[in-house]
């Protein structure tokens, strides 16, 4: 696989994306940066099409809508996992 600069825009953007999803996913307020999501976007955009392809589904004509959903639900897992590590670390108020 040749890495090119459309490719890293193209991932970059759909990182964007997936990670929005992700977070939208989500219940309740995350205090998280944008450059955050994206990031948590483009990993979980990678893994999913990794998983996908290992299952057998990531070849098909047009969009491929499995590859997208699990790309979404690994962004959100994520985003559960950190915006919940934020918090813990966070000032407790009684």
């Amino acid at each position: 696989m040749e890495l090119t600069v459309w490719g890293i825009i193209t991932a970059l953007f759909v990182g964007l994306i997936v990670g929005a999803l992700g977070r939208l996913v989500v219940p309740g307020r995350q205090p998280m940066p944008i450059w955050l999501h994206m990031l948590i976007g483009v990993g979980a955009a990678l893994l999913g099409t990794v998983i996908a392809r290992a299952s057998g589904f990531a070849e098909t004509a047009g969009i491929d809508w499995r590859e997208l959903l699990v790309q979404v639900l690994l962004a959100a897992v994520a985003v559960a996992l950190v915006s919940g590590v934020g918090r813990r670390r966070g000032v407790s108020h009684r």
